[in-house]
Formats: structure tokens, C-alpha cells, sequence
């Protein structure tokens, strides 16, 4: 006999049932040449918002006696305050781990554009526990140094500056006092453009670590709690999440502030729907800045329910954090300019490029990530010059409509 089920899921149920653990996950094959995250959104509220110019604009007739002519979308300045940082544009590279697609030389390819582009840089966790920290091997491009030397070494006099996040695992090897003690990277701190983010989560899989998958022989498979779900050679690495209440949180900056003074203090935050306490108790505390992920952001290797199913949208997170304490920073399937306009207009100082940045690098190593940024400045300066205003601070929620739904 066989059984079947009009309706329902039949097929993804005979999958679990033929394959065990392995099949909450992606495809094995996909892991290393895949950019993970979560599938867009019906109906996603960020993309369904339009931006909407007024008739009547003041700041364009101020902005044209200050030139003395009409003024064009050349004349909006872009440049902005991110985290403390100077940076050319209101972007900035999100964070890479050490999952495969980005630990090959992507990693590298792209410090090495973003710092030509003065835009800052985070550098993602579990780097140094999976490729090493680099100090003594230097010609490893999977190395955190590697990408630290590479952005530094393309990096102008003002913009940009590189965020070395650090997770439990990274805490257990000293990242932050690898980093902040290095001769390598006193030219960042004497300029101020060093930075340390604490991860409490992330947009892929909120309330999970790190995951990503190893050979059951490797030497780092044995120094992390792995699972043998997959049936093969191959073991699945997780990484702890990390517990934080609001005093942890609190002491945990308070303890970068007093240990590392001169470098900035970013918060990571997941889509969590107490999102707004996080970030306000961040920024009490002292933090530069506060990322937040949406549950479209992220490029892990996660279960596949978590991609679909957990964690605030984007549009939800901004709404729910309303008006800033301090430099919001954001990410989730940025790769064009009206999403990132849309985000400026809710509340966030800069929006943050993942997957766009790594398909970037990988299109070309040289100046993918270049092309792509260059396409958004000029988008950027269009749209804030179409609503009538000439700083990408400027824009507001007054230039969004929501359509028939609230915000």
C-alpha cells in the first residue's frame, strides 16, 4: 500500500523519515558554495513601502542659494558617522566568519576594496579558533590578520575602519587582546579606526551559535561540541550562542570600555523581539553603536526552519526600536538603494552588506565590491535628492508610506 497525504507536506516528511537529522539541514553539497539566510518575505514590508517625494521642498531651495543654481543629486553628501568611524557612505561590510565561502580568499578580496572604498569593516567570529590569528603564519589568506593587513593596506587618511567581533569561542582564544596588543594593527587604533563588537546573535539562526561543518578528522573538530547528524565524514561544529541578561550585557561593555579604551564598542544584536531593552541598554552602557541583523540577514549554515520560521523581519525590528539612542546600524538583504534609504528614513545611521558583498567579491576580487558600492552611491544620491533633501541623515519616516498597512 501506499500512503498518501493531499494537502499536506508529504514529500518533506518522507525526506525526514528517509534521511533522520540531517534533512532539518540543507543540502550537504550546498555547504561551503552557498550564501544561507532567509528566503524573501511575501509581502516583505520594507520592499512594499514606497518612498514618496514631496511638491513643496524647502531644503532644495536652501541648498540652491547656498550654490547659487539649481542644485542636482551630486550635491547630497553621503558621508557619515558610522560607530564612531568616518566613513564615505552610510554602508558598511557586514561580518564574515569562518564558514568556507567566506574563509577562501573572498574574505580577503574584500577587506582589501572596502578600505579603498572608506567604508568600515566587520570582521565576523570564530576566525582565529577555525583559521588561526595569523601573527606567526602571515601568508595564510584565511587569517584574521590577513584581512585586517589587507583593508588596512588599501585604507585612506580619514574613512573607514575595521570591527573585530568576537563570540564565546573567540573569548575562549583572546581575540580582543590578540587584536588590541598587536603591532599590526596600532596604525588603526592610533587613528581611531579600531573596533570591537560583542556578538549576542545574529539575523540566520537567533538564539543559536555558530554552526558550520568540519571533517570528522579535523584537529579544530576537536576543540568544539560537534554532532554526527549528517551520517557521513562529515560533523556539524556548534558554536555556544553565549547567555546575556541585561547585567551581563551591561558588564560586558563596561568591561571593552575599561580594557580596550581606545577602540570602539559595537553591540551585535538578533532579531529578538526584545530588541529595543537590548539596544537601549547597549547604549546606556556606553556602546558606540548597535547592529541589528533582520531575520533576512546572515549567511550561516542554519536548519532550515530557522531561515523561514525564527526571528523578527526587519521592518518589524526598525518599528519596534523607533527612535535611535545611538548609531543603528542594520542588515538583511541589502543590495540596492531604496532598501537602504528605507532603513536611513526608519532610524538607522548605515545598513550593512552580506551576501551582496560576498556575491560582489566573488563576481570579481579586484572591483566587484567596488561596482557594486558605486551603484548604490549613485541610487543613494538620486533618491535622497528626489525627496528633497541633500544628507543621508535627512531623510525621515515622513518620506515612507506604508500603504494599507501600519508600520
Amino acid at each position: 500500500m501506499t500512503l498518501r497525504a493531499p494537502g499536506f507536506p508529504e514529500q518533506d516528511v518522507r525526506v525526514r523519515a528517509t534521511h533522520g537529522p540531517a534533512a532539518i539541514f540543507p543540502e550537504l553539497t550546498e555547504y561551503g558554495t552557498t550564501l544561507f539566510g532567509a528566503v524573501a518575505e511575501s509581502g516583505d514590508r520594507l520592499d512594499s513601502a514606497r518612498l514618496v517625494p514631496p511638491s513643496f521642498m524647502p531644503r532644495r531651495l536652501e541648498k540652491l542659494i547656498e550654490l547659487g543654481r539649481e542644485p542636482m543629486y551630486d550635491a547630497v553628501d553621503l558621508t557619515t558617522s558610522v560607530g564612531g568611524f568616518q566613513s564615505a557612505l552610510p554602508l558598511y561590510v557586514s561580518a564574515f566568519g569562518s564558514t568556507r565561502v567566506a574563509s577562501d580568499d573572498l574574505g580577503v578580496a574584500a577587506a582589501r576594496q572596502a578600505g579603498r572604498l572608506g567604508i568600515p569593516l566587520v570582521i565576523g567570529e570564530n576566525v582565529v579558533p577555525v583559521n588561526g590569528y595569523g601573527r606567526i603564519d602571515g601568508a595564510t589568506e584565511k587569517s584574521l590578520l590577513a584581512r585586517i593587513r589587507a583593508y588596512g593596506e588599501e585604507l585612506g587618511e580619514h574613512s573607514g575602519g575595521v570591527v573585530v567581533q568576537q563570540s564565546t569561542e573567540d573569548a575562549d582564544a583572546e581575540v580582543w587582546n590578540l587584536v588590541y596588543s598587536d603591532p599590526a594593527t596600532q596604525p588603526l587604533l592610533d587613528t581611531g579606526r579600531l573596533g570591537l563588537e560583542l556578538k549576542t546573535g545574529q539575523g540566520a539562526k537567533p538564539g543559536l551559535g555558530g554552526m558550520s561543518v568540519l571533517d570528522s578528522t579535523s584537529a579544530v573538530a576537536d576543540r568544539f561540541h560537534v554532532d554526527t547528524v549528517f551520517g557521513t565524514d562529515e560533523v556539524l561544529r556548534c558554536a555556544s550562542p553565549g547567555t546575556f541578561t541585561q547585567e551581563i550585557l551591561r558588564q560586558q561593555i563596561r568591561l571593552m570600555r575599561n580594557n580596550y579604551p581606545r577602540a570602539k564598542v559595537w553591540v551585535k544584536l538578533p532579531p529578538a523581539r526584545d530588541v529595543a531593552d537590548a539596544a537601549r541598554t547597549a547604549w546606556e552602557a556606553g556602546a558606540d553603536a548597535v547592529a541589528v541583523d533582520g531575520a533576512e540577514g546572515g549567511t550561516g549554515w542554519a536548519p532550515t526552519g530557522f531561515l523561514a520560521h525564527v526571528g523578527l523581519p526587519l521592518a518589524e525590528c526598525l518599528r519596534r526600536l523607533g527612535e535611535s539612542a545611538g548609531d543603528l546600524l542594520v542588515s538583511g538583504r541589502m543590495w540596492e538603494g531604496t532598501r537602504v534609504v528605507k532603513c536611513l528614513a526608519l532610524g538607522a545611521r548605515a545598513a550593512g552588506l552580506g551576501r551582496a558583498a560576498l556575491l560582489a567579491a566573488d563576481t570579481d576580487p579586484v572591483h566587484g565590491l567596488e561596482n557594486l558600492v558605486r551603484c548604490l552611491e549613485l541610487e543613494l544620491r538620486l533618491l535622497v535628492s528626489a525627496l528633497g533633501k541633500y544628507s543621508a541623515g535627512a531623510v525621515s519616516a515622513e518620506d515612507l508610506w506604508w500603504g494599507d498597512r501600519a508600520n
